[in-house]
């Protein structure tokens, strides 16, 4: 076993080789072992060069519906009437600081994730 730090695309790629050819490999093996720490090696190059950014606001809520079997209809009461609604998921209007704080409590979104900016769709 030689495990090297991942510097480059090129040690990234061979990282990602090697661990495609192990990654069965038993718990408590040599392979296993290595299996372990290149996946850790290659999450930490991955968080580093290809960050997954944080969807906006109306992403994160569509997101958490889906999740949760929720529909449109069923924000009604939540975020304001039918209209309001849409021309919320619909990127027509911004979210309010009342809607945020209850979408934060009946969709468990964190209020920090609401409040981004996003683009309103003309």
């Amino acid at each position: 076993m030689h495990i090297r730090p991942i510097k480059t695309e090129q040690d990234y790629e061979k990282a990602l080789e090697r661990l495609e050819l192990i990654f069965d490999a038993p718990i408590d093996t040599i392979e296993g072992d290595e299996a372990e720490i290149l996946s850790l090696l290659i999450e930490n190059y991955e968080n580093e060069y290809y960050p997954i950014e944080a969807p906006d606001p109306i992403e994160a809520i569509k997101i958490r519906m889906e999740e949760m079997n929720i529909k449109q209809k069923d924000l009604v009461g939540i975020i304001g009437g039918k209209s309001r609604v849409s021309e919320i998921l619909n990127k027509k209007k911004r979210l309010t600081v009342d809607m945020i704080r209850e979408l934060e409590k009946a969709l468990h979104i964190s209020a920090s994730v609401l409040v981004n900016k996003y683009q309103l769709v003309k």
